[in-house]
């Protein structure tokens, strides 16, 4: 399992919008080869930055089937207006768990 964190800085006063945009996009995810969730985060010192946290099962699935994917393009569409800059994204393995 890969998970890919995107941080996104959206335009001030579009915080909702945005959000409401990813909502929508659930759909575009879900039809995505390797897709295992998804979750929004917020930051709370910075209100514009997000972090989007999506489970795959390869790297693959992401950087190959999704991005090249009318998936991709959905979701885009759907949420790039509000970028205020492009996304950071970087991939991360699990190499230790806790439950609490």
């Amino acid at each position: 399992m890969v998970t890919e964190i995107a941080q996104i800085d959206v335009k001030p006063g579009t915080e909702k919008e945005f959000e409401a945009a990813v909502a929508k996009a659930r759909a575009a995810f879900g039809r995505s080869k390797g897709f295992h969730g998804f979750e929004l985060h917020k930051s709370i010192e910075k209100p514009q930055r997000y972090r989007l946290m999506v489970k795959w099962a390869t790297l693959e699935n992401h950087t190959v089937d999704f991005r090249g994917s009318e998936n991709f393009a959905e979701w885009r569409g759907l949420v790039g207006q509000y970028f205020a800059a492009p996304p950071e994204v970087e991939h991360t393995e699990t190499v230790l768990t806790s439950a609490g």
